[in-house]
């Protein structure tokens, strides 16, 4: 708790268990942070994710041996595909019953707990001894936060928290953001006449918005967000619609210089990369190999998105701009609106929101994904990393430490976690669920009914949502179809459930729908 406490970790969320009941009882005793119990230990990690995007911190979760570390695997996963700051602390066996190689029996007993974390962490550790436990809490503490950020996993041995421990000082580690020679990227950037700036997640994690800003001020180029970067920036240059819509897609096609700020290129922004490599690509990036892996670059930039950009920014000769943002922004909007007028209702309840939005991996979720303009940095949650379906709503619950939160949900994916009402009440947390009753799950249907397949597990029996809401003592109300949902929004004190009985049709930045086709 010492360790934590000098990283400035002022709530973590976990699960008590018999094994891990030494650290419930130091946090009673440690006031500066803040215990929020959960009802599932994969909520556990979903909201300490929820948290460390909303704010930029550090999100611990706290869980016990054996299933109790097991459960929180989705979750992990998403952050780790996320780049989120995360520490996952779980116990495990006494080291006195541990014999090395050998399963044995012990209640709770894994062949090997942290090698479950290998694929889904950046890096993982188990304390050898009591002795070493504060250095190896501040060791795994450092390792999430350090560029580039990830999820990390510490075990730690059950009897170690009974035993004498001496105390560990440790000062948080600054990281330096040293700024490379610019001179190969200003030669890019002086001859292009189109550039584009496609920012990620990357330039989001390292608060570079001011410093994208400022370069597609110098250099009047169109800002191309990917999920990750909603919100980065509120320039007057940010593209409020995504590359898979045509319009956007266009300004990718005509480009003669992409810069990348703090972006992989993956395949959920690129159409599985069938976007053709442009012809000029400058990458900024901490990580090289992860800026080259899927579109060569012909300059990379390796250094801090932020550090390098706001550099490049003062380095580079203004340009005028060739493409009208305004008027690209105006299709992509006259494109939704005829796409389905539904979901346009939805985005302009949403217009203007001033509260953080967690959305789910439902249909509802990708049009806010796609299409929601982000008013503020860190303004959206959307679990595109590794696409987990449920992190709306238990990833919502950390956000919601942070401060005001919507989280959007469908009825399938809300069942994951919906026993965390509990948590949202007991906590007396802001966050207010949109809920959007399609049936079940309503992406899959879709996907069925376009390949002309029998429909067949998707159609799921609910329960009354109101009134499971209202049985943990949250208020509900229900909508036939959008209309109405700005108001009830602006009513609802959170927490609290707004239920919308709607189905809406999927967006085009879902894979079934986007307009480029592999033809080979």
């Amino acid at each position: 708790m010492e360790v934590l406490a000098t990283h400035d970790v002022e709530v973590v969320f976990g699960l008590p268990g018999v094994h891990n009941l030494a650290i419930w009882e130091a946090l009673e005793k440690h006031k500066g942070i803040r215990m929020i119990g959960v009802r599932h230990e994969q909520t556990a990690v979903y909201a300490a994710d929820g948290y460390a995007r909303a704010t930029g911190k550090l999100g611990v979760a706290i869980v016990t041996t054996g299933p109790g570390a097991a459960n929180t695997l989705g979750a992990t996963g998403e952050a780790w595909a996320s780049g989120s700051p995360v520490l996952v602390i779980a116990t495990d066996i006494p080291s006195t019953l541990r014999q090395p190689g050998v399963y044995r029996g012990v209640l709770h007993e894994t062949r090997d707990q942290k090698a479950m974390f290998g694929p889904v962490t950046k890096a993982s550790f188990d304390v050898p001894s009591a002795q070493e436990l504060g250095a190896y809490t501040g060791k795994a503490v450092e390792a999430a936060v350090q560029s580039p950020h990830g999820p990390v996993y510490l075990g730690v041995p059950t009897d170690f928290l009974s035993a004498e421990s001496p105390h560990h000082t440790q000062k948080k580690a600054e990281q330096a953001h040293l700024v490379p020679d610019l001179t190969e990227a200003e030669k890019l950037v002086a001859t292009a006449e189109r550039p584009l700036i496609w920012a990620g997640g990357g330039a989001a994690r390292s608060g570079a918005g001011s410093a994208v800003g400022a370069l597609a001020d110098k250099l009047n180029a169109p800002i191309v967000t990917t999920y990750g970067a909603r919100g980065l920036t509120d320039s007057a240059h940010v593209v409020k619609g995504p590359v898979h819509a045509p319009p956007v897609g266009k300004l990718w096609d005509e480009a003669d210089l992409v810069i990348a700020i703090g972006t992989d290129l993956d395949g959920m922004m690129t159409q599985n990369w069938l976007q053709p490599k442009p012809p000029k690509l400058l990458a900024i990036n901490i990580d090289k190999a992860e800026a080259n892996k899927n579109y060569p670059a012909d300059v990379t930039v390796e250094g801090d998105a932020a550090a390098v950009t706001e550099a490049l920014a003062a380095a580079v000769t203004a340009k005028k701009g060739v493409v009208d943002v305004e008027a690209v922004n105006a299709e992509v909007l006259a494109l939704v609106e005829s796409d389905s007028p539904e979901a346009a209702k939805l985005l302009r309840a949403l217009e203007g929101e001033t509260a953080t939005i967690v959305a789910d991996m439902c249909i509802p979720g990708y049009w806010i994904g796609g299409f929601h303009h982000v008013t503020k940095q860190r303004g959206l949650a959307y679990p595109v990393g590794w696409g987990t379906l449920g992190f709306g709503f238990p990833a919502a619950i950390g956000a919601a430490v942070a401060g005001p939160t919507i989280a959007v949900v469908g009825d399938g994916g809300f069942l994951f976690a919906c026993g965390d009402l509990a948590t949202l009440r007991q906590e007396n947390l802001p966050l207010t669920i949109v809920l959007v009753d399609d049936g079940g799950y309503g992406m899959l249907r879709y996907d069925q009914q376009i390949a002309n397949h029998a429909i067949s597990g998707v159609d799921l029996t609910r329960p009354d949502f109101a009134k499971l809401a209202e049985s943990f003592g949250i208020p509900a109300v229900t909508l036939d179809g959008f209309d109405g949902l700005r108001e009830a929004l602006d009513s609802a004190a959170g927490p609290a459930m707004i239920v919308i009985n709607a189905g809406l049709k999927p967006p085009i930045n879902t894979s079934p729908r986007w307009y480029r086709k592999n033809t080979t």
